[in-house]
């Protein structure tokens, strides 16, 4: 009995978490005339060319290749970066290693809008409003912290008999770490890629406000084109929707073994 109620409460929670995306895919496919006046009813006929006709406007391709671009090169950048940082923090018992984990938690609780005209002035000094380096940069630097104090925590409960062990065979400190540190990371970075992948692609403001030409435009400010000053029509903005997270899905869907042994890894670490 036990087993039957969690699977109906598993299917119920599943029911619920689906229905926004059920409801947007319906509508996506109703004509303006059944959107207006009947928008719980299922479409009487498909039209597949509300996805065509959007796809062409928002020059869907574009958008998806930009943030493809920008997720991946965020996440490779975290994922080199972070790991350099906090091993030292983590195996170092210093007053500047203290100092800069420190700083970093304290980089965790800035909210972006505090820091976003300062950075709108370096980026335009620096020359890379409207590029994809500098939002590259920017993501990188806002996902630091948290990466960072992901990878310290996981790093200070790494035995350290395995490092001298390491070292009893001849490797040095870096040697160590790259041979014995990085492959127990691993599941630290599965989580945080997953993480990442989606803070980056679903993020609407730093990139509206950073990349503002049209060809450099992401696929979520190419979704909110279709949201117009005093309203929006549900036959554009719903198919612009589906479309925005359909990459996302198949990414996910693909990788789901990878990224669920990754999360399950680290809870039995922790």
């Amino acid at each position: 009995m036990g087993v039957v109620l969690k699977s109906a409460l598993l299917l119920i929670v599943t029911l619920l978490y689906l229905t926004p995306l059920l409801y947007a895919l319906m509508i996506s496919l109703k004509s303006r005339l059944e959107a207006a006046t009947a928008p719980l009813a299922w479409p009487s006929h498909l039209h597949f060319e509300n996805y065509t006709a959007v796809a062409e406007q928002m020059n869907y391709l574009r958008a998806v290749l930009n943030t493809i671009g920008i997720t991946a090169a965020t996440a490779v950048l975290i994922a080199v970066i972070a790991p350099l940082a906090a091993y030292p923090i983590a195996r170092l018992n210093v007053r500047w290693t203290n100092l800069m984990y420190q700083l970093f938690i304290v980089g965790l609780t800035i909210p972006f809008f505090m820091v976003m005209v300062p950075l709108y002035g370096l980026m335009r000094m620096l020359g890379l409003i409207n590029t994809q380096l500098g939002v590259i940069l920017l993501y990188t630097a806002l996902n630091l912290p948290l990466a960072i104090f992901f990878y310290t925590s996981f790093l200070r409960d790494v035995p350290r008999e395995l490092e001298e062990a390491a070292a009893i065979d001849g490797c040095g400190p870096l040697g160590a770490f790259r041979h014995v540190v990085l492959p127990l990371l691993r599941p630290v970075a599965a989580t945080l890629t997953m993480f990442v992948t989606l803070s980056v692609w679903n993020d609407f403001l730093l990139p509206l406000v950073f990349l503002y030409k049209p060809e450099a435009r992401t696929i979520m400010v190419s979704v909110y084109s279709f949201v117009g000053q005093y309203g929006f029509d549900p036959t554009n903005l719903f198919p612009a929707a589906v479309l925005g997270s359909l990459p996302l899905l198949v990414f996910f869907l693909i990788l789901q073994r990878q990224i669920i042994a990754g999360i399950a890894a680290g809870a039995v670490k922790g």
